[in-house]
C-alpha cells in the first residue's frame, strides 16, 4: 500500500516500490521526493512513514526491511543509503544469499528537524534523536543524541547545536 499525501511532491523519476506484501509507505504533507529516490523492498515487512515538509534528495536508496520512521523537517541529501535489515552470512558452508536476514534491531528511526548530509549510510538499529546533524559520508548504527552534531565513520560527536 502506497499513501502520498496530495501535497507532497513525487518526482515522475522516483522508483517507489511496495511489492512486499503487508508493507505500507506513506509520505506526508508537503514532503518532497527527489528523482532517482528509491524505495525497495528488502528483508522484511517494515512500513517506510514519512512525515511533513521532509526532503529526501535525489540519489536515496530506502530499503524496507524492518522499517523506517522519518520525522517532520528532516533534510535529506543526495546518495544517502538506508538499509534497516542486515543479511545473515556466518555460515560459511552456504552461500550468503541463502541465508537469509538477522533478527531486527528495531529499523530506523529519524526524529523531527534533523540533517542528513551526503552520502551517509543509515543501518538498521540506527536511532537520530530531534535536530541532530549528520555530516557527509557518514555511518550510523546507532543511537544519535538529540541536537548533536556527528561526523564520520565511525560515528563521532564534534559538537552541538546551540
Amino acid at each position: 500500500m502506497i499513501d502520498i499525501h496530495p501535497d507532497a511532491r513525487i518526482s515522475r523519476l522516483a522508483d517507489i516500490e511496495d511489492s512486499v506484501r503487508g508493507t505500507r509507505i506513506v509520505i506526508g504533507a508537503l514532503s518532497s521526493i527527489d528523482s532517482f529516490v528509491k524505495f525497495k523492498p528488502a528483508g522484511g515487512s517494515g512500513d517506510v512513514v514519512i512525515g511533513e515538509r521532509t526532503t529526501i534528495n535525489s540519489g536515496c536508496v530506502l530499503y524496507t526491511g524492518n522499517g523506517i520512521r522519518i520525522g517532520n523537517d528532516v533534510a535529506i541529501a543526495a546518495n544517502c543509503t538506508f538499509a534497516p535489515v542486515n543479511h545473515a552470512y556466518q555460515d560459511k558452508s552456504r552461500r550468503i544469499n541463502q541465508q537469509g536476514f538477522l533478527p531486527s534491531k528495531g529499523g530506523i528511526v529519524i526524529e523531527d528537524d534533523v540533517w542528513i548530509g551526503a552520502n551517509c549510510v543509515i543501518l538498521d538499529g540506527a536511532v537520530l534523536r530531534q535536530g541532530c546533524v549528520i555530516g557527509a559520508g557518514s555511518v550510523v548504527r546507532s543511537e544519535v543524541p538529540a541536537f548533536s552534531i556527528n561526523v564520520g565513520v565511525p560515528l563521532r560527536r564534534v559538537g552541538w547545536r546551540e
